[in-house]
């Protein structure tokens, strides 16, 4: 998803703020497992800043030399970086799949991936071969004493929070099925109402058949799946995120059609053979998370669009309102492309964009809340699925146009205002981490403890001059000073997907 990024004295970069070239030095695999103390850091890392900030996403870009197709069919690697007394540690490790242990043994891509990644041989080596590599490769995220690295369409893997070992697939007691899957996405409801109050994790998994099923889990505090339920969804549903409200999960089925030939005859990955439908409606798939008293699904529809990711969304009388990342189109992964020669300027910029919908006449009205390319939005964690004000994205550097993540922005919903720091022309950022100062004693973010935007912004940002990354660190009330801490770590990080903080301190 690196699509889209920016520069912190923006009066001095050219408009051009961008280089290809240095761009493209960040997709390169990082095979070395590094764990070390980051001894080089420019400005001062909070001293009261306690905890573990976890970033995972695709570390291994080739397998002995063999190029991946797509960044999305690579590895999984976790970092972690854990803060105390105003010192940070620095480890990664990849995720030790039964796939990645079978591909460095034998030193050659032996699976196929989604989105283009083919076993060596042609047609002949994949054809009817659907069995796709768990890469464990787009969020990890501490809940019920344990880590786990997530990726859509398989089982979680459990880590170590400490040495990020791999233990293991986790199966919630049997509520998840070997073979299944469970989603890259999941939202923590900060008080359930279904829970007296209590936090939980809401989440779901798409099941593919002769028809689609939804599957929502909510899982308490303690990691048990407390309440699950299934709902077939009509047509093809390729569906990457959701939100949720106090009583609702919300998803976009965006209008795309599968041909599922190429794949099974093995000329294609699952990815090439999606194409987008500009002729039909993108469908809103409200799920009530209390079957009991509204079991069926309610379906909206809204202009054609596509969205991977939503910022938040919450109700208001006989409204829900949703702010999400949508793009004009999916633009086609084409068969041998290289992801390294993208056109930026020849693409439509993702955008956020609100959307209310009411549940009584089932209307759905649209606004365009920021025209800027920008992609991975996040909002304080205890407004999750309630009226938030301020969102944080990655953004492009300039105001116009489709490139790369260089920025970090803050959009205020209520006054329109706007805030952005920029890394540009030779940084290229991540998704915004937003950590809220202060935790309640079971270490969730359950509650504002003060303003909503009184907290940091963390992203990982690669520093093509140096071909290095740093962890910067933003005072989220004022983007516009400058980062509060850049720690430079030894080496560079592939462009990554997810991360999460925990208030949970994990160094050794």
């Amino acid at each position: 998803m690196q699509g889209f990024q920016l520069y912190e004295h923006a009066s001095t970069v050219p408009i051009a703020s961008y280089n290809t070239e240095e761009w493209q030095k960040g997709y390169r695999s990082l095979k070395q497992e590094y764990d070390y103390w980051v001894d080089e850091i420019e400005g001062e890392i909070p001293p009261e800043l306690e905890g573990t900030l976890y970033r995972n996403g695709p570390g291994l870009l080739d397998v002995n030399g063999e190029r991946i197709q797509h960044p999305f069919d690579g590895d999984g690697m976790i970092c972690a970086i854990a803060f105390k007394d105003g010192r940070a540690h620095f480890r990664n490790r990849f995720v030790r799949t039964e796939g990645y242990v079978a591909e460095q043994q034998a030193g050659k891509i032996l699976h196929r991936g989604v989105f283009g990644t083919q076993k060596p041989g042609g047609w002949l080596a994949n054809i009817f071969d659907t069995k796709i590599k768990n890469i464990a490769n787009t969020q990890i995220l501490y809940w019920g004493s344990k880590l786990l690295a997530l990726w859509e369409a398989a089982e979680p893997h459990r880590l170590d929070p400490r040495s990020l070992e791999t233990l293991g697939l986790e199966f919630f007691d049997g509520a998840i099925q070997p073979g299944g899957s469970f989603a890259a996405h999941p939202w923590i409801d900060p008080s359930s109402q279904f829970d007296n109050g209590a936090p939980c994790l809401v989440n779901f998994s798409i099941k593919a058949g002769l028809s689609f099923t939804i599957n929502i889990y909510e899982l308490d505090v303690e990691g048990k799946v407390v309440r699950h339920h299934d709902h077939p969804v009509p047509g093809f549903a390729f569906i990457h995120d959701f939100a949720i409200t106090p009583n609702y999960c919300i998803f976009f089925q965006n209008p795309v059609k599968f041909n599922p030939l190429p794949f099974l005859m093995g000329t294609r990955s699952a990815g090439e053979c999606i194409q987008f439908q500009p002729d039909q409606p993108t469908k809103v798939i409200l799920i009530p998370r209390d079957i009991a008293s509204c079991p069926k699904p309610i379906v909206l529809e809204t202009h054609s669009g596509f969205v991977f990711h939503h910022a938040n969304a919450y109700e208001q009388g006989d409204e829900i309102i949703i702010d999400s990342v949508c793009y004009e189109n999916l633009p086609s992964v084409e068969p041998g492309a290289d992801y390294r020669e993208t056109q930026f300027e020849a693409l439509a910029p993702g955008q956020l964009w609100r959307f209310r919908m009411n549940l009584e006449t089932k209307d759905v009205q649209r606004q365009l809340l920021e025209s800027r390319c920008c992609e991975f939005p996040f909002v304080h964690p205890a407004k999750a699925g309630r009226k938030h004000r301020y969102a944080y994205l990655g953004a492009a550097h300039t105001a116009e146009g489709n490139a790369p993540l260089q920025a970090i922005l803050k959009v205020d919903v209520e006054s329109d205002q706007r805030q952005l720091w920029s890394a540009a022309p030779n940084g290229y950022v991540g998704e915004p981490v937003f950590v809220p100062r202060g935790a309640n004693s079971s270490g969730l973010y359950t509650e504002l403890q003060g303003d909503e935007d009184d907290g940091w912004l963390f992203t990982m940002v690669y520093d093509s001059k140096h071909d290095r990354t740093d962890v910067v660190i933003l005072d989220a009330k004022d983007l516009e000073k400058g980062a509060i801490a850049r720690l430079h770590l030894k080496h560079h990080v592939p462009y990554g997907l997810h991360g999460s903080f925990t208030p949970h301190y994990f160094e050794s």
